[in-house]
């Protein structure tokens, strides 16, 4: 089998899932790494070929799934789409880690590897001692951050399947995901796989809870819309009579595991959780950040205590945003993030993001806050 074999010529189960992965990979990616992720397709689909899920689809549409991840939501390097195309390839098939070496490179197989490796780890029970011995081993057997990462997407995936599993296995594996797998993808800074984690765990463990949450928050949805479009207009109106001309507003998505977090933990109704109205202003840099911050609060009144300022003083897995919950219109409170473009991406991608700015030319002088990241996620 050639290396230069394409979806074109290999009529696998997954092929139509590929394409999306391809559009993907094209909108970042350079042709030659395009070619090299259409090759480790080709590998995986050709070893894979006869088998299946226990939901009983090909088992090729798991490892393009998770490469999707990567590379639609992360938009992470070739060779990590790569290796995770290919990471069940030597744990369930013929595939040997010196083919892979030899056509892919060594970084793709070594990648394989530390994911096969995290994947034969044995757990028995799930206390809060075990989750935390288990989340630092993930650490300390990884030589290379970028294995964590493909686990974190496979798991996801694996949470997106989770019905094909029996009851005492889906409750197993949400718990596992709600303690090992959501804090990995926080302290690494990976937001929208940890809210998803959570979300997908919360499903599971608590089913009731979650449906409850669910229906009041989609029985609410148009009156958080309305206030958020209201609130949208008379902020743009108040940042432009500010001189700030290069701004965006969007609503912010609120997730159910956090909205029921905050119910049970500060003992409130759904009505009096603060920040299900809430807002997000991106700014073209950090001055605008603060004029910006500055014109809300002469807009709306600030509520005590509940403006933060991680701009200044960033979380410990490099998040960076202004803070603040405001009286709205109509005396509804409304939660307010500002931050900056970049710091926007380096919310939603996290540590990712270190592989983005390679891909993109932009390592120079930019990496130091996430290379510190990583040699303090290894040491947590």
């Amino acid at each position: 089998m050639s290396d230069e074999r394409t979806t074109k010529e290999v009529k696998a189960p997954g092929a139509d899932n590929y394409r999306l992965l391809e559009g993907a990979v094209r909108s970042y990616l350079p042709e030659e790494a395009q070619a090299k992720v259409a090759a480790a397709y080709a590998f995986a689909a050709d070893y894979h070929k006869d088998q299946r899920r226990r939901s009983g689809e090909p088992y090729i549409n798991h490892p393009v799934e998770v490469a999707l991840i990567l590379a639609h939501d992360l938009h992470m390097d070739e060779d990590t789409i790569c290796a995770a195309l290919m990471h069940d390839t030597v744990e369930d098939t013929s595939a040997s880690l010196d083919e892979i070496s030899s056509r892919f490179g060594e970084s793709v197989a070594e990648l394989v590897d530390g994911v096969t490796k995290l994947t034969s780890i044995e757990v028995s029970s799930m206390d809060e001692k075990q989750a935390l011995n288990l989340r630092k081993m993930f650490l300390a057997m990884s030589k290379d951050i970028r294995v964590v990462i493909i686990k974190l997407a496979d798991r996801l995936h694996n949470m997106r399947t989770l019905a094909a599993l029996p009851p005492d296995r889906r409750l197993f594996k949400a718990r596992e995901t709600m303690d090992v797998y959501a804090p990995l993808a926080d302290r690494l800074g990976i937001s929208s796989v940890k809210w998803e984690l959570e979300d997908l765990s919360f499903f599971w463990l608590e089913p009731e809870e979650y449906q409850r949450v669910a229906r009041m928050v989609s029985d609410s949805r148009a009156q958080r819309e309305n206030d958020l479009n209201n609130a949208k207009k008379t902020l743009t109106d108040e940042l432009n009579a500010a001189g700030l001309t290069d701004f965006q507003i969007t609503g912010r998505p609120k997730h159910l595991w956090s909205i029921y977090q905050k119910m049970v933990r500060k003992g409130r109704e759904f009505s009096n959780i603060y920040d299900l109205i809430a807002l997000r202003v991106i700014t073209k840099n950090v001055g605008d950040c603060y004029s910006a911050l500055g014109a809300i609060h002469a807009l709306w009144h600030p509520m005590p205590g509940r403006f933060k300022d991680y701009i200044a003083t960033p979380k410990a897995n490099l998040y960076q945003s202004l803070h603040t919950t405001v009286i709205g219109p109509d005396g509804r409170p409304i939660e307010i993030q500002i931050r900056t473009a970049e710091m926007h991406e380096a919310s939603e991608y996290g540590i990712a993001a270190h592989w983005l700015y390679k891909e993109q030319g932009n390592s120079k002088g930019k990496m130091s806050s996430e290379d510190k990241l990583i040699d303090s996620t290894i040491n947590w």
